[in-house]
């Protein structure tokens, strides 16, 4: 098959056809255009959004979670829930405040969403699921888009039964993780379902996600699926250029050189100083703490050294620390 180089959804332009995904604690406005920076982001998310955050939540956790600026864009929104009003509301809400793209979530599989109903929890129920897309839509003039994984467990697989039903309730795109909620992420992402999905599509394009570590990895996905887009999510974290990497090889272009020692801490600094405007740099500093074991495995050589940037508090010391890496 021939790989696309760009998708359209409802007149989002989208090349390369390559999308960031919604990772909670980790797709903020900073790693967002951290990313950006790099090149090959056609797409990008927020964090999931609760309707409880958008409609009642207050102060500096709800505007970090919320940040976007110029630069980052296109730029959808993702929301979650198992209430149809709510999520209804949320979309409204964020629509009025300058959303482009919602994006509702039927995949995410951590128990304390899944189990309330949410996230994958919505799989149990698929008539359910896609009623709420429906009102989701009704309820807004923007894009509005679904995903989803596989289904709750292998003993029912119902991603492909709901294509017709989500395409008539008017959504624009279905992004489609290769796993069920019971696999969490074990196992290897199934093509040959996500292809299922693809060929149940009459009308609106198939996002595949899952496993794409690598330009082989994603050729690789297109050509098994006949996807019309890529979403990048756990990828990202280990190797920031990914989605750059990609973008040139599918656009024919020759590969980089991977980045070099003193290319990864320049990354890691200039990530930890959008995180110290988006935070403030004592905030910054604590979250950034999350990240290096990201950034660990190819800066450091001891894992005392880890547990000592591990215990950073200050952003003196950090910025010092991160500097003496290059």
């Amino acid at each position: 098959m021939t790989i696309p180089k760009s998708l359209a959804i409802a007149g989002v332009e989208l090349a390369p056809p390559l999308l960031l995904a919604p990772m909670a604690g980790y797709s903020d406005l900073a790693f967002r255009m951290s990313l950006r920076a790099l090149g090959g982001v056609g797409m990008a998310y927020t964090e999931m959004l609760s309707p409880a955050s958008l409609l009642q939540g207050k102060g500096h956790k709800r505007k970090a979670l919320l940040a976007t600026c110029e630069g980052d864009q296109p730029l959808g929104h993702q929301i979650y829930g198992s209430h149809e009003g709510n999520l209804c509301q949320a979309a409204e809400w964020l629509a009025r405040h300058g959303a482009r793209l919602i994006d509702i979530n039927m995949g995410c599989p951590q128990r304390k969403i899944a189990t309330h109903g949410a996230g994958a929890g919505l799989l149990r129920d698929p008539g359910q699921a896609v009623r709420i897309a429906a009102a989701v839509v009704q309820s807004v003039s923007i894009p509005v888009t679904v995903k989803l994984r596989l289904g709750w467990d292998h003993n029912r697989l119902v991603a492909h039964e709901m294509v017709a039903g989500l395409e008539e309730a008017g959504v624009a795109a279905i992004t489609i993780h290769g796993r069920t909620r019971g696999q969490g992420y074990t196992g290897a992402a199934d093509l040959e379902e996500i292809r299922r999905v693809v060929q149940a599509a009459r009308r609106v394009p198939i996002i595949g996600n899952g496993d794409v570590t690598s330009p082989a990895a994603a050729r690789q996905m297109f050509e098994a699926t006949g996807c019309a887009a890529i979403m990048i999510g756990r990828g990202t974290l280990a190797n920031p250029w990914l989605l750059r990497d990609i973008a040139r090889d599918i656009g024919g272009l020759p590969p980089l050189p991977p980045p070099d020692r003193a290319e990864r801490a320049a990354f890691a600094i200039a990530h930890f100083e959008k995180m110290a405007q988006l935070y403030g740099p004592k905030g910054a500093t604590l979250l950034f703490r999350k990240w290096i074991p990201q950034y660990a495995r190819r800066l450091l050589n001891d894992r005392q050294h880890m547990v000592a940037l591990l215990q950073i508090e200050e952003p003196g010391p950090m910025r010092q620390a991160l500097s003496a890496l290059a």
